[in-house]
């Protein structure tokens, strides 16, 4: 009887631990997308990120010269922290918004016929943008730049935008929204797109970050 227990406590705990590991692999991008990151702030709708919890990375910057705020956003989350980054800077924003934008089905990560999971399965995707030209962008000397992260990448809809401008001398300053999930590399692959710029630490919010969190980053002059 008393073995019988001990390998019932046993059987118990394995199924536990088993059960944290597959804890972690349901969730992904960021919480302001939609089925797939920006929007519903629900952890299960996101695709896999790097494992990182909590509002990681992000050293409190200070930008300098007048700002700049790139985003893109599917459902809102990135958006409002975009929002609350101007408001403190008094930068512009300037929104990157899809030639074709993205539907919940398409932003649906748990259909594999879905066009999130199409592009993330193409090496060679590439999503066209209304626009990528910024009025006046020499005038800014700090560029932050906003994203879902979408299996541990920068939302490759700011692809076109890194790409097709000339970063050089501004400072560069990516940021994310996710609901459990660090920013990881993608900013600096993001730089290595761009090749041009000084690109800074990036910062992860959460899907409900305040604009007190934001202040907290933001050091100004």
């Amino acid at each position: 009887m008393k073995r019988f227990r001990l390998l019932s406590i046993l059987l118990a705990l394995a199924m536990c631990l088993a059960l944290v590991a597959c804890g972690g692999d349901t969730t992904g991008a960021d919480s302001g997308y939609g089925s797939t990151g920006q929007g519903s702030g629900s952890a299960a709708n996101e695709p896999p990120t790097d494992g990182t919890s909590g509002e990681a990375g992000g050293e409190p910057v200070t930008p300098a010269g007048r700002a700049l705020v790139v985003y893109f956003s599917a459902s809102g989350n990135t958006k409002k922290i975009a929002g609350y980054i101007a408001e403190i800077t008094g930068g512009t924003m300037f929104e990157l918004v899809p030639v074709n934008p993205y539907t919940a089905d398409d932003l649906n990560w748990r259909d594999s016929g879905s066009r999130v999971v199409a592009e993330h399965n193409n090496p060679d995707r590439h999503v066209e943008l209304t626009t990528t030209q910024v009025e006046n962008w020499e005038a800014y000397e700090t560029v932050f730049i906003g994203y879902p992260i979408w299996w541990q990448e920068a939302a490759w809809a700011v692809d076109d935008f890194v790409k097709n401008n000339d970063f050089t001398g501004k400072t560069v300053i990516p940021f994310c929204t996710s609901s459990s999930f660090g920013i990881g590399n993608s900013g600096e692959l993001l730089a290595q797109m761009a090749g041009t710029g000084d690109w800074q630490e990036g910062k992860r919010f959460s899907s409900s970050a305040s604009k007190s969190k934001v202040e907290e980053w933001i050091i100004l002059p």
